[in-house]
């Protein structure tokens, strides 16, 4: 709990009422790996704060295949915000890839908290905010490295990212085939 506050405030210095309110509309769960959080399609009303483990988030064209948009490591906050806020169907998919703890949230129940404390609402903005950094960051990646430069930045991010997640699903990730990144890790190797 107090990794959680601690979170919370290097996000947002948040006082201990405000923590409460939000232990209070929050569920601890503990979570199988490959368990979906959120299906693609479906409408959903939850925001999560991991505690512990690895999620991915990706989208299935309709042709089947695979993207992943992002991976969430420990005291990450995340859901399909476009969803939730449009409410819509999500576009995408949040699945497990370890075992992993939480605190689930009602989106709903969160945002009449937010219009009630100043400091919530505070610590919602800093999220957006670094959610919209964190997003442009990999925007300007995509257009700007090649795959291995690309793979080079994973690396600092996921310092352990090769024994964390799937060759398949880092190359999703970078935008390559399994084949390509294990071409790039043998490159590496060499260097």
């Amino acid at each position: 709990m107090n990794s959680t506050l601690a979170l919370i405030n290097s996000l947002s210095n948040t006082c201990p009422d405000s923590f409460s309110k939000l232990i209070e509309i929050s569920e601890y769960r503990k979570i199988k790996s490959g368990t979906q959080l959120v299906m693609q399609g479906e409408i959903t009303s939850k925001v999560y704060l991991l505690i512990s483990g690895v999620v991915r988030c990706y989208l299935i064209t309709e042709s089947g295949k695979e993207y992943n948009k992002t991976f969430y490591l420990n005291d990450s906050l995340f859901g399909s915000l476009t969803a939730l806020i449009q409410k819509k169907p999500s576009l995408f998919i949040f699945e497990a890839l370890t075992d992993c703890k939480v605190y689930e949230l009602e989106f709903c129940k969160l945002m009449e908290l937010c219009k009630k404390d100043m400091h919530l609402n505070t610590l919602y903005t800093k999220v957006l905010e670094a959610t919209y950094i964190k997003y442009e960051k990999r925007l300007i990646e995509l257009i700007t490295l090649d795959a291995k430069a690309r793979y080079l930045e994973l690396k600092k991010q996921i310092l352990d990212v090769d024994d964390l997640i799937t060759q398949y699903h880092i190359a999703s990730y970078l935008g390559i085939t399994p084949v390509q990144l294990s071409r790039i890790r043998k490159k590496i190797d060499l260097s």
